[in-house]
């Protein structure tokens, strides 16, 4: 009965405090985040322990479908180019150097530690990333470019995230391993994708004079996907992806009007409630891994956690501007020759952006969550609860922080877009 009280209790939160985010114009994320940090800390709140297994069930797999299902494949191709280097380069370079970071700052932060961490903490979320930037006009372009990269990236986070976890335990990295298994985890992830889409489609088709089941088979089956793709361990993430992908199409070309508008009636308030208990759950478990972590240690690891949100914004930004500039070189080409179209182009308004919206959240909080008590020799996994606490920080400041500021980003530079300076 307790627990069943503390839910309506959660429930009841939420939706007052995203009902109250509207009326106050506050990114409803964000205000989450407070209501769930200010309720952990209240006596007789239980404490709340998420599974990451669970929470990576019960929540990526209808959001990540919802925003496949609504991207537009067009522009997620026109903007493959920045989306692939976002999804993978960017990844391992901000692995790389939160790494370099954290080992040099951090005492008793080992090279295997610090790339644990740095694999945690690489990857934007797609869930922060609708969240926080949805309702603020941004252009549909970046937000393609948001949306596509932050769908993608998991896989990369997650390769670099085991062999990381498996350096601890002395194992040596091997790079033509990494690169094999990084290509079984995203081309498998394609397969089971594309595999349950055409499954879906065909017992849609059977059923398609029944109205009801067609809409609950569409809820059903990200679940089967991301569960069949992690039991052979490749990407759940990139196949419930693909999945969206392809009935997306599907719906585009096949179902009638009446269908579309009960699915997305359906999926508005499924999405409603989980993008809103995610947050609001987020906020709850760091009052939790305060408890774990000495009070001297906690002053000097928020600063840490300071630092490196800083340093992993500067990494973003650089690579975002580099892309620019690497994007109007190959527009123009040699001799004339174009290898990209004008319309994946974006100028530097645009760059800044694209750099400032990408948060991290719901996944690099269920990895770090997630992280093992013992490493593979059942030793005490090395300074776990400051790499948990760490994680958790740099997340409420990127949400926080950048969640909250982010309106008058997109105000101050996406309105009046740059012209282009391209040869005629």
């Amino acid at each position: 009965m307790e627990n069943y009280t503390v839910i309506l209790v959660i429930m009841a939160l939420m939706i007052g405090a995203s009902g109250l985010a509207t009326k106050i114009k506050v990114p409803v994320p964000v205000l989450l985040l407070v209501v769930g940090i200010s309720v952990g800390f209240v006596p007789t709140m239980p404490d709340i322990e998420l599974n990451p297994d669970i929470v990576m069930l019960l929540f990526l797999p209808p959001l990540l479908y919802d925003a496949a299902f609504n991207i537009s494949f067009k522009d997620f191709r026109t903007n493959i180019n920045t989306i692939s280097t976002l999804a993978t380069g960017l990844v391992f370079i901000t692995t790389a150097g939160i790494a370099a970071l954290a080992h040099y700052m951090i005492p008793g932060m080992t090279w295997p530690l610090a790339f644990v961490l740095g694999s945690i903490l690489s990857a934007t979320d797609a869930v922060a990333a609708i969240g926080i930037t949805k309702g603020l006009g941004l252009p549909h372009k970046t937000i393609t470019i948001l949306e596509g990269e932050s769908l993608v990236n998991d896989a990369s986070a997650l390769v670099a995230y085991h062999f990381a976890v498996a350096a601890v335990a002395g194992v040596a990295f091997v790079t033509w391993k990494a690169f094999v298994q990084f290509l079984f985890v995203l081309g498998g992830g394609l397969l089971v994708g594309a595999l349950m889409a055409r499954a879906l489609a065909f017992t849609i088709r059977f059923f398609r004079d029944n109205d009801m089941v067609v809409i609950c088979l569409m809820l059903l089956m990200p679940f089967v996907t991301y569960l069949v793709a992690e039991h052979y361990k490749v990407s759940g993430v990139i196949a419930v992806v693909i999945l969206g992908l392809g009935m997306a199409r599907l719906s585009r070309e096949r179902f009638p009007e009446h269908i579309k508008q009960q699915s997305r009636n359906f999926w508005d308030v499924i999405i409603f409630l989980l993008n809103g208990l995610i947050f609001l759950l987020i906020g709850l478990e760091f009052p939790l891994i305060l408890k774990k972590i000495k009070n001297l240690e906690i002053g000097q690891y928020i600063i840490y956690a300071l630092v490196i949100t800083v340093a992993t914004l500067a990494i973003r930004m650089i690579r975002v501007y580099l892309q620019q500039i690497n994007l109007q070189k190959a527009f123009q080409g040699k001799k004339g020759r174009r290898k990209i179209s004008e319309e994946a182009l974006f100028d530097s308004r645009t760059s800044f952006i694209i750099s400032w919206s990408g948060m991290r959240g719901i996944v690099s909080l269920a990895i770090a969550i997630g992280l093992p008590a013992t490493s593979e020799i059942n030793q005490p996994f090395p300074m776990r609860n400051q790499i948990i606490f760490l994680s958790i920080a740099v997340v409420l400041i990127s949400l926080l922080g950048q969640g909250l500021t982010l309106p008058w980003v997109v105000k101050k530079f996406g309105k009046q877009p740059e012209p282009q300076q391209l040869p005629q």
